[in-house]
């Protein structure tokens, strides 16, 4: 199959990489030359703009976008527009609100399908996990390259109708911030306890067997190898929270009670008005690493 990939950060170029591995043809673009060149170095066909990777596509064109939640996602469309029809595919696999995803699917000429996308840089090894919305026809269309970026045929699947996939991938963060939350106030009790532990040791004793042993924790094991069991100069700082927010929000409108999506978002606020000096909460300084074993996402420090 023959893909069209716009946008070529962490995410988009694995999406590339996966693709590639697997003998599809991959035209890649991003506003950053150098990313398109080195794209290009992998066997990707260069392109110098969005208009240009519809130039170079086929007439049932399929097209990746994996470029930032929000306005990018709309300016993308905008140069797409008048260049996509009804038998094309569009593919959205940012963060991106299901409502505006619903908005989107409506607004563009192609069949838009989103995608809700999890595994972080892992998934540059492992495949990612892909909760996809939109028309079944579309999917159906896409699976080899779903097959190919996920961790294979049961690493992804059609949620529904469109914003469906955005929607479970939102939820998904609302558990994933409460699982980062408790196991980080786990610790914390264990760092702050009776005994003199080291951290490490028990993760990954926790991670051979133990009924809580998940990738989370892992990353939890990982942490204290490379940080030590204090943590070191991790910050009491945890960043991020929109996806978190929606769920809430949508828990709201929905009546249903989420405590502990809550008060693990309401920890990582909390964090954002401490001094920067002061090591803080233990639990918020485990969340904050875990954010870069599964994201790669920058670790705030304090001073020693």
């Amino acid at each position: 199959m023959e893909l069209g990939v716009i946008g070529l950060g962490r995410m988009g170029r694995i999406v590339v990489d996966r693709c590639l591995d697997a003998g599809h043809d991959v035209v890649a673009f991003d506003i950053d030359e150098a990313a398109v060149a080195d794209a290009a170095d992998a066997g990707a066909a260069p392109a110098d703009s969005i208009p240009d990777v519809a130039d170079q596509l086929g007439e049932e064109k399929r097209i990746w976008l994996m470029v930032p939640a929000g306005d990018p996602v709309d300016a993308a469309l905008d140069e797409l527009d008048g260049l996509v029809d009804g038998d094309d595919v569009v593919v959205d696999g940012g963060n991106s609100n299901f409502r505006d995803s619903m908005r989107r699917a409506e607004q563009t000429d192609a069949a838009y399908l989103d995608c809700g996308t999890s595994g972080g840089p892992a998934g540059a090894e492992l495949g990612f996990s892909l909760m996809i919305g939109g028309p079944e026809w579309a999917y159906e269309a896409m699976t080899p390259v779903f097959d190919a970026v996920a961790t294979g045929p049961d690493g992804h699947d059609r949620m529904g109708p469109a914003g469906s996939g955005h929607y479970v991938k939102m939820v998904h963060n609302g558990v994933e911030y409460a699982l980062m939350q408790t196991y980080g106030e786990g610790f914390e009790l264990l760092a702050n306890g009776r005994f003199d532990l080291d951290l490490e040791s028990v993760a990954r004793t926790w991670n051979n067997g133990a009924v809580i042993r998940s990738w989370l924790l892992e990353l939890c094991e990982e942490a204290f190898a490379e940080e030590g069991s204090d943590l070191g100069t991790v910050a009491d700082r945890v960043e991020g929270g929109s996806t978190g927010t929606w769920t809430v929000q949508e828990a709201l409108e929905q009546e249903v009670p989420v405590p502990l999506i809550y008060q693990a978002l309401a920890e990582r606020f909390a964090s954002r008005s401490t001094d920067g000096d002061d090591p803080g909460r233990f639990s918020r300084r485990l969340a904050s690493r875990l954010r870069y074993g599964f994201g790669r996402h920058e670790v705030p420090r304090r001073e020693e």
